[in-house]
């Protein structure tokens, strides 16, 4: 079961119609959730001694040595998949998740820090690099990314507690997530392309993307993509921020040294060492979202798929996506609004919470007199600082909420989203959950 908490979250609404609504969302996350599972979306690419990506088929026998590295939340399913139905030489892989790991005498499972990077994060990608340099020309490098991957793989230029100051300041900054890893890529040595040329051999990379868009460059801040950005972006982005006379000296030397090329830029398309590698998408938001919406049309709603591009400052894009369900006068009764997406929150207060709370939290009020009921759920099944993967709001939250005293405002203005929804039982517990891409809303529109 998906949901530790289920019947607590049915059981909170207040009318039979509404507990029924709560029980079809989280069947339908359950079904976005399926859908992305990093096992079945390796698993299907692979059979009769070969890799199938779409048009491109890759015949296994055609290496002398198969390794595997591997780096994400949804590394260890992913390398599961490879592991059961291919040969592995050797592995090594690194999660998040301490409670998982790869089943295979030949691979090595590392559980590093996240969002922050920890010496774990740091020991692991020392061993990946150490594998990666020793592959032979005629080897196959299978790599799986998804999202965490930045975190997770980290071999900095700088020390690590100036990397985790830097990446903490970036974090509350409200940069979103290609900023971010911009600079990430400029403070290392495996990322933007820079894993790929450390290899001699020809590479296949298995890709969950976590980012709008699918861009592989940003995905786990792109190790075996050529990089489209340089040192002087990741600079403006820090001025941007106002960041650059925040974060460690050291991090600002590195970047004042590869503007003046000092230190080598990271690789571009030109690369030749891109040649022999290739990236595939096996998984993202867009079919999280389909599953889902094909879930709800079978449970009987009228279904309209937003955008799977949902950006911006978490709680306006809360209040926009309700206030563009209300307008839908002339829709079914029994609508659902599907969006996926990540928004950004900038730290104001020092409550704790994320970005799905949040947005829901934002909405409380504008749902108190409509037949609305409003979900956010992180994919990952971790929503920013917290224990829970986000939230559920229905047009009787914020009545409950007075009931306990809790003015939704106040909880806003602290990024206190966790306790506020804690205190009235609405949210939603799934630990991780082994896959990440993005984050899924829905909206539901009683009559």
């Amino acid at each position: 079961m998906l949901f530790k908490n289920r019947e607590q979250i049915i059981q909170n609404g207040q009318t039979p119609e509404i507990r029924k609504i709560r029980e079809d969302i989280l069947d339908i996350l359950s079904a976005a959730i399926d859908a992305v599972d990093p096992y079945k979306a390796v698993k299907s690419r692979i059979g009769n001694n070969q890799i199938k990506l779409d048009k491109k088929i890759v015949n296994i026998s055609d290496f002398e040595k198969i390794y595997l590295i591997g780096f994400g939340k949804a590394s260890v399913g992913m390398a599961q998949a490879i592991c059961d139905t291919i040969n592995i030489e050797k592995g090594i892989v690194v999660t998040n998740d301490k409670e998982k790991k790869v089943k295979n005498c030949n691979v090595t499972t590392f559980v590093g820090g996240h969002p922050i990077p920890d010496n774990n994060s740091v020991i692991g990608a020392e061993k990946i690099l150490e594998l990666v340099k020793s592959c032979k020309q005629n080897d196959l490098l299978i790599v799986l990314i998804s999202g965490g991957g930045s975190a997770l793989l980290s071999k900095p230029r700088i020390n690590l507690e100036d990397l985790q100051k830097t990446t903490d300041l970036l974090l509350k900054s409200g940069a979103d997530i290609n900023e971010i890893n911009t600079i990430r890529k400029h403070l290392s040595y495996v990322k933007g392309g820079q894993l790929a040329t450390s290899a001699k051999c020809n590479i296949i990379s298995l890709i969950i993307s976590d980012i709008i868009g699918d861009p592989i460059d940003f995905i786990a801040s792109g190790p075996t993509y050529p990089d489209s950005t340089t040192f002087a972006d990741a600079k403006n982005i820090l001025i941007k921020y106002e960041l650059w006379n925040e974060i460690p000296s050291s991090a600002k030397n590195i970047i004042k040294e590869g503007i003046i090329d000092k230190i080598p830029e990271t690789p571009k398309k030109d690369n030749p060492t891109f040649k022999k590698v290739v990236n595939f998408i096996v998984a993202n938001n867009k079919l999280a979202c389909k599953s889902a919406e094909q879930k709800a049309e079978e449970l009987g709603y009228k279904t309209m798929l937003l955008t799977t591009s949902l950006e911006g400052e978490a709680k306006e894009v809360g209040k926009y996506l309700v206030e563009k369900a209300k307008n839908f006068h002339t829709y079914a009764k029994k609508s659902l609004f599907l969006s996926g997406g990540e928004t950004t929150v900038t730290i104001k207060g020092d409550g704790k919470g994320g970005r799905n709370q949040e947005m829901v939290l934002s909405s409380v009020k504008h749902i108190s007199e409509s037949d609305i009921v409003f979900v956010s759920f992180a994919t990952d099944g971790i929503d920013g600082k917290s224990i829970a993967a986000g939230a559920i709001a229905d047009t009787f939250s914020y009545k409950r909420a007075l009931e306990k005293n809790l003015n939704p405002n106040k909880y806003i203005e602290n990024n206190n989203s966790y306790e506020f929804f804690n205190k009235i039982n609405d949210l939603f517990v799934t630990g991780p959950t082994g896959t990440n891409v993005m984050d899924i809303q829905i909206i539901i529109k009683i009559s």
